[in-house]
């Protein structure tokens, strides 16, 4: 149990007892009276005695997770979670990058399979992304090609920045089944059907979900990007925890992208992708041009106003304040600055070279108990007269014709594509991927038709990790003391937290004389507080305890 528990539990025997002592203060029976006649006092005062002398209980033990290896059960396509040690099954791409300069073109970036630095499931292994700065290229055949028909695809994998993430991708890449398709060398240009995944560079943090749509009229295809998430992704970026990504497309083209196991972002693939996946029916024409003589403006001068004869418009718009005096005692003769009479000329100053000396300007001394040194000048004002250039007032122009815009023709490239769940069948995973940041692991890859297979397989991999870094998170007790260590004015939160409901009671129960009735309101009152404090504090399994065990 953590420290809070054990502040909250003291509060809430001291809520329990209602400050027996203080009671007995102010009711008129006596104390004598009230042990002879078995009243309620009494008892509390010797189930107070027996909670002091319980002991204090301990804090349990730290859980102790077994790591077993997930199993696939079910129908589906891909699974590795790469427990066997080795990259087995994988290729690593042999190719260069083009248009790349030949020092970094090579796709020679390190890859490893081990356990996270920080695991905390000994014998849970994964693909862990070794080199800085290098292009990575790594790719696995799927038991089969997924094809899109009348099943939804389900794409999951796990992901944990061990150095945090300064700029790089840790995306997956479904690539293409295609007769020519050759993973010794997968490169960025390799055809893939979905990229899906976290992706950050400086403070721009991404959750891609990207198609690659054929274009029915060209056979091209086209990549379209699903709107961005809503959802703050920072803390996944960040936190150094391993998170499960995954992506669901179904059938009805909907779309889900959910993060340990929660969704960040969702839509249709023929609503909310961009650019959409079918364009207008109608362009605007490109040989529409606009009309020398079309009038955009919807106001314009008044070409009959005419300037007032009394306007001025050399006024100035300030003048002197004709209104000023000259404050008494003012010194016209002195000046506001004067030579430093201290100041003497260096011993090296050359004045051939650096010109005539002149002591430096210090305030007149003469002027400090003047209003003020020098000639005199009134202050300036506001010109009443002054209204500055003459405009002609604005009107409603009576040829306005509108904002221009091209004539609509007929889209000579628009299709109707209703179904673009329908994609290219896939048949590897590939990681093709630079990063700025090494360590970054990969774990339990998992590809299925089937959400309730897929959500097994990712309850007894992601699901078995998470439970193992809560286990071994610190409790609240040393949060709240490290906390503390770093703010030290956390001390005096941590105090008034316990300190102000303890106060309020005592001034509550210690006060005033009153009947054994009111009493009884009073301690129905009391009750409700402590529900109320138990409550802010999410302990009101404490408060039935300390109230009805």
């Amino acid at each position: 149990m953590d420290l809070r528990f054990f502040l909250l539990l003291a509060f809430g025997l001291l809520c329990f007892s209602r400050v027996s002592v203080c009671e007995h203060v102010e009711d008129d029976v006596d104390v004598e009276d009230e042990l002879d006649l078995d009243l309620p006092g009494a008892d509390d005062d010797e189930e107070l005695e027996d909670d002091e002398a319980t002991p204090t209980p301990k804090a349990p033990p730290v859980p102790n997770v077994t790591y077993k290896a997930p199993e696939p059960m079910g129908e589906h396509f891909f699974a590795e979670s790469f427990d066997r040690g080795t990259l087995d099954g994988w290729v690593l791409s042999s190719a260069k990058k083009e248009d790349t300069d030949e020092e970094i073109a090579k796709y020679d970036g390190k890859w490893s399979v081990e356990e996270m630095k920080d695991s905390k499931l000994p014998g849970d292994k994964g693909l862990v992304l070794k080199s800085r700065a290098k292009h990575h290229a790594i790719s696995a055949q799927m038991l089969r090609p997924f094809t899109f028909t009348d099943k939804p695809l389900i794409v999951q994998y796990e992901v944990n920045f061990q150095a945090g993430i300064d700029c790089g991708g840790a995306y997956v890449k479904l690539l293409t089944q295609t007769p020519d398709l050759d993973l010794d060398h997968f490169v960025d240009k390799t055809g893939y059907t979905i990229m899906f995944g976290p992706d950050k560079c400086g403070e721009d943090y991404k959750l891609h979900f990207i198609l690659r749509h054929k274009n029915p009229k060209t056979g091209e295809f086209e990549e379209k990007h699903a709107k961005k998430p809503d959802a703050d992704l920072r803390t996944y970026y960040t936190d150094k925890k391993t998170h499960l990504y995954t992506l669901v497309v179904n059938p009805d083209n909907s779309f889900q992208v959910l993060v340990d196991q929660t969704v960040v972002n969702s839509g249709n693939l023929l609503t909310d992708m961009t650019p959409p996946i079918n364009p207008p029916a109608e362009i605007e024409d490109p040989d529409d041009h606009k009309p020398e003589d079309w009038d955009e403006r919807p106001r314009i001068q008044d070409p009959d106003a005419a300037k007032p004869e009394d306007w001025d418009e050399d006024a100035p718009p300030q003048i002197p304040d004709a209104d000023a005096v000259k404050p008494d005692g003012w010194l016209d003769d002195e000046p506001e600055y004067i030579g430093d009479p201290d100041a003497a000329k260096p011993d090296d100053w050359d004045e051939d070279m650096d010109g005539e000396w002149e002591a430096p300007q210090v305030p007149n001394p003469a002027c400090e108990a003047a209003p003020g040194c020098g000639a005199w000048k009134r202050p300036m004002v506001d010109n009443p007269n002054y209204k500055g250039k003459w405009k002609p007032p604005m009107i409603d122009n009576p040829n306005y014709q509108g904002v221009w815009k091209p004539r609509k023709i007929p889209n000579p490239d628009y299709f109707e594509d209703l179904q673009p769940f329908r994609m290219a069948p896939f048949s590897a995973v590939g990681l093709e991927l630079w990063s700025m940041t090494s360590d970054i692991f990969f774990d339990n890859f998992f590809i299925s038709d089937d959400r309730n297979t897929a959500e097994r397989w990712a309850n007894d991999g992601w699901g078995l990790k998470k439970a193992a870094e809560g286990a071994a998170e610190p409790g609240l007790a040393t949060q709240m003391l490290s906390a503390a260590e770093e703010r030290p004015w956390l001390w005096v939160v941590y105090v008034l937290t316990v300190a102000l409901p303890l106060i309020l009671i005592i001034v509550f129960c210690c006060t005033g004389k009153v009947s054994q009735k009111k009493q009884g309101k009073k301690r129905l009152i009391l009750q409700d507080f402590c529900l109320f404090y138990f409550n802010i504090l999410n302990f009101k399994a404490l408060y039935n305890f300390v109230f009805y065990f």
